[in-house]
C-alpha cells in the first residue's frame, strides 16, 4: 500500500437550532481568510475535507444559488494542488425549506449535488451527508438539534432519508463525473455494559453500523435491525428499494472521538446527574468507557478500526482526529490514532489517511452547539490570533506529513489521561496518581513562592507532565554558571520561572542570567508574572508591567527578554493557557484579552467581536 497519508478538514457544521442556523466556517473566522488555505497547504497537506454546503449555497430558494465565496476558495485549492473531498450536509437538517423527515429531502440534494458537480467537474471525492446516524441520533432521537425530534420512528426516517438522499446524490454527480467516489463518514465507537444491560449494549453495537450496513445494500430480512425497523413503522418497500440500489463506500470514513465508547451501569446514583437515562425498561448512567475499568485492548481506536475492516473489507480513512484538550494531550491523542493505523495497516487493513478534522479549531461543540458559551478548542491553527497562529499541533501535522513521524518530551513522557488512573471515575485510591518521575526531559520550574509551587505542580499533575524543581535561593541557582549546570544535567524541555518572592531589581537579574543560559542550551524559557497586568478576576484593568524592554523602568539588558523568550503578564487562572503557548514553541510578551492570551502587538488590535472564547 501507499504510506499512510496526513489529510486535513475544515470543522464547517451548519446546525439547525429550531429557527436559528450556527456556521463554524463563520464562527471559526474561515469565512473571510481565504489565506487559510495557503497556511494549510504549507504544512504539505494535500487532500482536504471542504464544505459545499446547501444551506450556504441555497438557503432559501432551490434555484437561488450563490457561488461567489465557494468559487473563490475551491479555485485556491486548485492551484495549491489540493485534492478536496466535497462535503455537501454536514450535521445539518438542509435549508430552511426542507428537513431531515421531509420526503422531498433526498431528491432536493441530490439536485444540489449535481450542480456542484458540473459546477466543479474536477472534484472526483465526496461526501454527500457527513455522519448520517450520528446526525439522525442528535437530531431526531435525543431532540438536540433541527427538526427536534426524540422517537424511534423519526430517527429512523431521518436515517433512511439521509441515505436514501446520499444514493441519489451520487447517482446525480457520476451521470456527471462518473469517476466520483463516495468517502462515507461515520462516528465509530462501541458500547460496554454491566451484565444486567448487556441487551441495550448490544442493540446499540448493533445499530452503530447501521448506515453503513444500509449503503452497501446488507439490510434485509435477516438484519438483526430489520424487525427493530419494521416494527417502528419502516415500510418493508423503503428498506426493499435500499437494498436493491446499493451505494457501497469507496472508502469508509471512520471518525471516532474519546467519548464514542460508552459504558452502561445501573447505579445512575454513582455518576455525575447528566449521564443519567435510560430505555424505557431500565435506568442506567450512560458514562465514557475510558473513564472505566476496562482491559486497554478492548477500547481505543486500533480496536475499532480492526472492527470496521473486519465487517466491510473496504478502504478506510480516519476523518476526523480532534481532542479538545490542552495541548499535550492534543498532541498524545494525534500520535495515538496515527500509530493505531499503523498498525492496523501492518496487520493487513487497507487504512489510507488520518485526517485532522479542526485544522482551524472549533467552538461550542463541548456542548453539541447547543449553547453559545464561546468556548473555543484550538486545533493545527489557533484562529483567535491574526493570522491564525501554528500550534505544537499545527507542527506535528507537518511532521507527519511530510516525515510520517513526531516526537515532543510532552508526548513520550507520559500517556494521554485516558490512560492514566486517575481517570477513573471510582479509582482504587483518591489520591491523585502523579506522572512517571524516570523520564528524560522534565519540566523545570523556578521560583521562591510555596502557592506557585502549588500551582505549578497541580498543574503538571493534571497534563501528565513530569516537573522538577529549583528554588532562587539555593546556591545553585545563584551563580550563573551553576544555574548552566543544573539545567545541563536536568535536561528540561522547557523551564517556567516567576519572580514571585524575589526583590524587584534582583528578579531582574536573575530572570536576565536564566535566560541567557537557556537560550545557549536550546531550552523554552516562559517567564510567568501574576503579580501585574491582569489580576485573577478577570477584570481587564491593564496594569504597569516593569520587565526590562516592556515600558519600565529598568534598563533592557537583552534580546534574550524576547527571543526565545516567552513572557506571560497575566492572573494564575491564565496559567495553563501559558503551558500551551509554551508547548506550541511561541516567545514574545502576551497577555490577556476578550480573546484569550494574546501578543502584546495583538492585544493592543481593537478586537473584532468574533465569539472566540478567552482562554
Amino acid at each position: 500500500m501507499p504510506d499512510l497519508e496526513m489529510w486535513g478538514g475544515i470543522e464547517c457544521t451548519v446546525v439547525r437550532l429550531r429557527d436559528r442556523f450556527r456556521n463554524q466556517v463563520a464562527e471559526t473566522g474561515h469565512c473571510d481568510r481565504l489565506d487559510d488555505l495557503d497556511r494549510i497547504a504549507a504544512l504539505g497537506i494535500r487532500t482536504l475535507r471542504y464544505p459545499i454546503l446547501w444551506e450556504t449555497i441555497a438557503p432559501d430558494d432551490p434555484d437561488s444559488c450563490d457561488w461567489r465565496w465557494h468559487d473563490a476558495r475551491l479555485a485556491r485549492l486548485k492551484t495549491l494542488g489540493i485534492r478536496v473531498i466535497a462535503g455537501l450536509l454536514h450535521h445539518g437538517s438542509g435549508p430552511r425549506y426542507t428537513d431531515l423527515l421531509d420526503p422531498a429531502f433526498p431528491h432536493l440534494l441530490a439536485i444540489h449535488a449535481a450542480r456542484v458537480a458540473q459546477r466543479y467537474p474536477w472534484i472526483e471525492l465526496f461526501t454527500p451527508v457527513n455522519e448520517p446516524l450520528t446526525t439522525a441520533r442528535l437530531s431526531c432521537l435525543y431532540g438536540h438539534w433541527y427538526p427536534h425530534a426524540s422517537d424511534e420512528h423519526s430517527f429512523l426516517r431521518a436515517l433512511l432519508n439521509q441515505c436514501g438522499a446520499t444514493i441519489l446524490a451520487m447517482q446525480a454527480i457520476r451521470d456527471i463525473t462518473p469517476s466520483a467516489q463516495l468517502v462515507q463518514t461515520e462516528d465509530v465507537g462501541k458500547v460496554f455494559s454491566t451484565p444486567r444491560l448487556r441487551y441495550q449494549a448490544d442493540f446499540e453495537n448493533a445499530r452503530r453500523w447501521l448506515s453503513l450496513d444500509l449503503l452497501c445494500g446488507e439490510v434485509d430480512p435477516h438484519h438483526t435491525l430489520y424487525d427493530f425497523m419494521r416494527d417502528n413503522g419502516i415500510d418493508a418497500a423503503v428498506l426493499e428499494r435500499l437494498e436493491d440500489n446499493p451505494c457501497p463506500p469507496d472508502i469508509i470514513g471512520a471518525n471516532h472521538y474519546l467519548t464514542s465508547e460508552r459504558y452502561l451501569h445501573p447505579r445512575t446514583d454513582a455518576f455525575p446527574a447528566e449521564f443519567s437515562g435510560g430505555n424505557g425498561r431500565d435506568r442506567y448512567a450512560d458514562v465514557e468507557a475510558v473513564r472505566m475499568p476496562l482491559p486497554a485492548v478492548q477500547l481505543g481506536p486500533a480496536a475499532r478500526l480492526a472492527e470496521l475492516w473486519a465487517r466491510y473489507r473496504r478502504p478506510i480513512a480516519i476523518t476526523e482526529v480532534h481532542h479538545g484538550c490542552t495541548r499535550e494531550e492534543q498532541l498524545r491523542w494525534l500520535i495515538e490514532v496515527w500509530n493505531a493505523a499503523a498498525e492496523i495497516r501492518r496487520r493487513g487493513a487497507d487504512i489510507r489517511a488520518v485526517t485532522v478534522w479542526s485544522m482551524l479549531g472549533a467552538v461550542d461543540w463541548n456542548s453539541l452547539l447547543i449553547r453559545d458559551d464561546g468556548c473555543y478548542e484550538p486545533g493545527a491553527f489557533d484562529a483567535r490570533s491574526e493570522p491564525p497562529r501554528l500550534t505544537a499541533l499545527g507542527r506535528a501535522v507537518e511532521s507527519l506529513a511530510r516525515e510520517g513521524r513526531f516526537e515532543h518530551p510532552v508526548v513520550v513522557n507520559s500517556p494521554g489521561w485516558w490512560h492514566r488512573p486517575e481517570r477513573l471515575y471510582h479509582p482504587p485510591t483518591r489520591r491523585r496518581m502523579a506522572p512517571p518521575t524516570a523520564v528524560r526531559r522534565p519540566l523545570l520550574v523556578v521560583s521562591n513562592d510555596a502557592e506557585w509551587w502549588r500551582v505549578c505542580r497541580n498543574a503538571a499533575d493534571v497534563r501528565g507532565l513530569a516537573m522538577a524543581a529549583v528554588n532562587w535561593s539555593d546556591p545553585d541557582a545563584e551563580a550563573p554558571d551553576r544555574l548552566r549546570s543544573v539545567l545541563k544535567a536536568l535536561q528540561p524541555w522547557a523551564v517556567v520561572a516567576t519572580r514571585a518572592g524575589l526583590e524587584q531589581a534582583a528578579s531582574d537579574v536573575r530572570l536576565h542570567e536564566l535566560a541567557l543560559a537557556c537560550d545557549a542550551l536550546s531550552i523554552q524559557l516562559l517567564i510567568y508574572d501574576s503579580n501585574g497586568t491582569r489580576d485573577d478576576s478577570g477584570d481587564g484593568q491593564q496594569r504597569q508591567s516593569t520587565y526590562p524592554g516592556d515600558g519600565g523602568t529598568a534598563a533592557r539588558p537583552s534580546q534574550a527578554w524576547t527571543d526565545p523568550t516567552l513572557v506571560v503578564c497575566a492572573g494564575r487562572k491564565y496559567f495553563d493557557d501559558a503551558l500551551d503557548l509554551l508547548i506550541d514553541g511561541e516567545h514574545g510578551f502576551w497577555c490577556p484579552t476578550s480573546r484569550g492570551l494574546q501578543r502584546r502587538d495583538e492585544a493592543a488590535a481593537k478586537d473584532d467581536g468574533r465569539n472566540l472564547a478567552a482562554g
